[in-house]
């Protein structure tokens, strides 16, 4: 199976169950491998075990909140360009911005709207593999502008 055509990879981040039950309804019916992680630290444990192609995260978690996670995994160079969709019940433009400098690429607020949650993956995911694709080309390249050893 070659990558182009291998399910997109979502791992859902909710400490509440019917949450991700909700969001994993929502995207049945796609191409999705989907995982599921309920606090924070699961989340980091989940995105090493699982390498999904979108974090869908929720940001009031126990154990770490959704803030943390983003940091973290935004800081580290082998999860910094996984797209990180936060799902929040908070409202307050200080928390969106907070959800923003942690690194998250976009944010929805609860209650969640199917549609609003389809467009919001396909365009993350969309991104994903432009991101993928242009780090293989310039690898390509950077391959084939080394002086050959003849």
């Amino acid at each position: 199976m070659t990558e182009e055509n291998k399910p997109n990879r979502i791992l859902i981040a909710d400490d509440n169950p019917q949450n991700r039950e909700l969001i994993e309804a929502y995207l049945a019916g796609g191409d999705y491998e989907i995982a599921m992680a309920e606090d924070g630290q699961d989340t980091i444990r989940q995105v090493e075990a699982f390498n999904p192609d979108l974090l869908l995260l929720d940001i009031m978690m126990p154990k770490m909140s959704g803030f943390e996670v983003c940091q973290q995994l935004k800081k580290d160079e082998k999860t910094a360009d996984i797209p990180v969709l936060v799902i929040t019940a908070l409202r307050d433009s200080a928390d969106i911005e907070k959800a923003v400098e942690a690194g998250a690429d976009d944010f929805l607020s609860k209650p969640i709207h199917r549609l609003e949650l389809m467009t919001r993956v396909r365009s993350l995911l969309r991104v994903r593999h432009l991101t993928n694709e242009r780090d293989r080309l310039l690898a390509y390249l950077r391959e084939m502008e080394k002086p050959s050893e003849t």
